[in-house]
């Protein structure tokens, strides 16, 4: 039992995220710990999604979710589409359709 209350505690945990335009990078932190990050590209008509990396140790517990949520909420409003070239991401979007209609696929 006290382990479940543990992992519901660890999960209900918020994620705070720090916004680098100039490294192109959203970071993740759980209290002052940093646990992640999240790498794009914004180009002039799309922001690409490259890479979305959570610490081994906190993976699994719903913290990549929570950092792809807050990167999608703060794209919404420039309306840019998003190309998510990182699996987690395209993932994340297909299990979250609210946020499909942002997305656009890689054109070959």
């Amino acid at each position: 039992m006290a382990q479940d209350t543990l992992s519901e505690n660890v999960a209900s945990s918020r994620v705070r995220v720090k916004h680098s335009r100039p490294q192109e990078r959203y970071e993740a932190y759980l209290g002052d710990e940093y646990i992640g990050y999240l790498d794009y590209v914004d180009e002039i008509e799309q922001v690409v999604i490259t890479h979305t990396v959570i610490a081994d140790r906190f993976s699994g517990q719903g913290y990549g979710g929570q950092l792809v949520r807050h990167v999608l909420d703060d794209i919404a409003p420039t309306h840019k589409p998003v190309v998510p070239v990182c699996p987690f991401v395209a993932n994340f979007v297909d299990e979250n359709p609210a946020y499909a209609s942002m997305v656009v696929q890689i054109s070959r």
